[in-house]
């Protein structure tokens, strides 16, 4: 046979070969899903719940694993659905069971009562896979007795504990990468707490809400930049914290002890060791914890750094006002400052006022760099208006006074009044909110 016979294909023979279907809408929107940089797809999980991370793994074989290889994990009430019989713990054990890699952060946040056994299963897992964030929010019922294993995690940051029992185990050699320690309603003892805080070599910012266990705070952190203290504590004691910036005090206690002559300076024993703080913020009864003990006109050394104050003040204690106008004026820097009028049982007495108004002529108070005053619950009391006149004629570069009044009664005769005083600054703007 002839071998051209081979290559000859007459055309009417030819297949007929139809073009390609182009894609659906759909298909075009996956194909572009399937195709994202896996940092992109990395973001984007963790910006979804665990329950619908899990659900991405059919979008495509590209997705298929990557729920399982998340480095952040978070469990709380929307893991849960009516239509899915698992229960939360089943869901946080398959979760884990099926990851892949290390585990960078951790947060279980749940209202209701878990059962201790799977706590501490997940705790023990994930004190083998290098955590880093650990956040255990647990409901408001019995405390979480910590397990030691927690002790030995050794890389970790940030540690978020709520409601909860904390006990050192003997092998516990603290954590030396710790920066962020955030304890709310934990119980543990003072010797406990201040063995974490020393252990805690770069421990840069403190939360401590409502723990019970102590009254008496000692802290001694020489790295901490950020503070935040709330409960009935008794005494604070700051040692060693000259690189704090930032301050929150909330003392619930209502301290009863008057001021005896000669006696130690709770004021002055608090700032020694704030020499680099920018931001103080003093609430509930802190002002009244403050201002026991003698009280100088101005504190010996100033806080050159301070840039806001914040202030819960009584105008019927002649202490706490007497401490609030020392730190004040002892604040050359200071830039805004926020006063909140607290109600105490009693009448202001005749020194206060008397005493407020000697400050109206004295020189040595002039706030240069003050610029927002902001005064709420207000009552148009004498030595509330007489601190608002003082403010006024010390402060030559301020631009607003923000006035907030506790009630509409006489408010608009204390509006007459504050109108008419006299301002160090042309500039400065009165501003009278409603109550």
């Amino acid at each position: 046979m002839n071998a051209n016979w081979v290559w000859i294909r007459l055309p009417q023979f030819q297949e007929q070969r139809k073009p390609p279907k182009p894609p659906s809408k759909v298909e075009a929107e996956l194909d572009k899903i399937s195709n994202l940089p896996s940092d992109v797809i990395d973001i984007i999980l963790e910006h979804l719940s665990i329950k619908e991370a899990v659900r991405t793994s059919i979008l495509s074989t590209k997705w298929r694993y990557k729920s399982a290889m998340l480095q952040n994990l978070k469990f709380d009430e929307q893991c849960v659905s009516t239509q899915n019989p698992l229960t939360f713990a089943n869901i946080v054990d398959q979760v884990l069971l099926l990851h892949i890699g290390p585990i960078r952060k951790f947060k279980l946040s749940h209202r209701d009562l878990l059962a201790t056994a799977d706590i501490d299963r997940w705790v023990l897992h994930l004190s083998r896979s290098s955590i880093k964030h650990l956040i255990l929010e647990l409901g408001n019922g019995q405390r979480y007795n910590l397990p030691s294993c927690l002790f030995s995690c050794e890389d970790i940051i940030c540690l978020r504990l709520h409601n909860c029992i904390l006990k050192l185990p003997s092998t516990f050699n603290g954590f030396k990468s710790l920066k962020r320690l955030n304890i709310e309603r934990v119980t543990l003892t003072q010797n406990v707490f201040e063995d974490v805080i020393v252990h805690c070599p770069m421990l840069e910012g403190l939360i401590l809400k409502n723990c019970n266990g102590f009254t008496h705070l000692n802290i001694d952190a020489p790295t901490l930049k950020f503070l935040v203290i709330e409960g009935d504590f008794q005494d604070v004691n700051l040692r060693n914290t000259l690189n704090l910036e930032y301050v929150y005090i909330a003392l619930e206690l209502n301290v009863k002890q008057k001021q005896v002559v000669g006696s130690s300076s709770n004021l002055l024993k608090f700032v020694v060791h704030l020499c680099h703080i920018r931001c103080l913020e003093i609430t509930s009864y802190s002002l009244k914890y403050l201002a026991v003990g003698a009280l100088p006109g101005k504190l010996p050394e100033p806080l050159i750094y301070l840039k806001v104050l914040s202030m819960s003040v009584s105008f019927t204690d002649l202490e706490e006002i007497t401490t609030a106008l020392c730190l004040i004026s002892s604040s050359p820097a200071l830039q805004e400052l926020e006063i909140f009028v607290h109600r105490d049982d009693g009448d202001v007495v005749g020194e206060v006022n008397s005493w407020l108004e000697n400050l109206d002529d004295n020189s040595n108070y002039q706030f240069t760099q003050l610029r927002g005053i902001e005064i709420t619950c207000i009552s148009g009391a004498k030595a509330e208006l007489d601190l608002i006149k003082f403010l006024l004629l010390s402060s030559p570069v301020l631009e607003r006074m923000t006035l907030q009044p506790a009630s509409g009664d006489g408010s608009l005769e204390m509006l007459k009044k504050v109108v008419q005083f006299r301002r160090a600054s042309m500039q400065a703007e009165i501003i009278f909110l409603d109550p």
